[in-house]
């Protein structure tokens, strides 16, 4: 009998070790919202009935939608994520930026890998939600462990898309299999697995059409102090998509 409670004390261990913290996606919406300045909170459902918090900001004649999907553990306007979403939609773009899966502080990064298909399943909602809005083109602009997370989308479900700007894709990823076109941007000075995997990154970068990589001199994995140069980078990415 021991040994049965045991094993169902693992069993649920890993069932709720394998979905998002929504205690702490809670919290990080009590403490969103009420600040949002550009833009509105919209909650998009997930199968299971989990509502998640996107911050939608529409710009009048946008020529095209971009869910922004942000990093490991922080949320839909979290710094350089809240400095995509607000500028870009200031240069005339319609943005969703979207409450991704996050797990406890001390989760080591490879135990998000457990969130993939959850985390695409909130981008594919992103992004139709945007075509029901009317955009026939929708774009990802993702950084970090969002960059991966959006990998796992894009080679499933790029039918959907125009295109897809990745910042900062740490992971041992590249873009093979991916036909639509791609930014590919990083920091002079980003995170070691950013910079070990460029090279492989950019190889696959040369057989899909309209696409680059982009390296931000002096900028870490944040363009910390490299805002603009950022920002501007992803909207010429934008616009020679229109």
């Amino acid at each position: 009998m021991r040994t049965i409670f045991v094993l169902l004390a693992v069993l649920f261990g890993q069932a709720s070790f394998a979905g998002s913290d929504f205690a702490r996606e809670q919290k990080w919406a009590d403490e969103v919202v009420p600040g949002i300045v550009v833009g509105d909170p919209v909650y998009l459902q997930m199968k299971d009935g989990h509502k998640f918090l996107s911050i939608y900001t529409e710009t009048k004649g946008a020529p095209m939608g971009l869910v922004v999907v942000h990093g490991i553990g922080i949320h839909p306007d979290w710094g350089m994520v809240g400095t995509l979403r607000s500028q870009l939609a200031e240069h005339g773009y319609t943005t969703l930026s979207i409450q991704m899966p996050i797990l406890a502080n001390d989760a080591k990064p490879e135990a998000y890998d457990a969130l993939f298909p959850e985390a695409a399943e909130r981008i594919d909602l992103a992004v139709d939600y945007l075509h029901v809005k009317g955009y026939g083109k929708v774009v990802i602009v993702s950084h970090s462990m969002g960059s991966a997370m959006s990998h796992y989308y894009v080679v499933k479900h790029q039918d959907k898309l125009a295109g897809w700007a990745a910042l900062g894709m740490g992971h041992d990823l590249d873009y093979a299999g991916v036909h639509i076109p791609v930014l590919d941007m990083y920091g002079q000075n980003d995170l070691k697995p950013v910079m070990k995997f460029a090279a492989k990154r950019t190889a696959t970068l040369r057989k899909i059409p309209r696409s680059m990589q982009l390296k931000i001199a002096g900028a870490d994995h944040f363009y910390n102090g490299h805002e603009p140069e950022m920002v501007q980078g992803v909207q010429a990415f934008l616009e020679s998509l229109k």
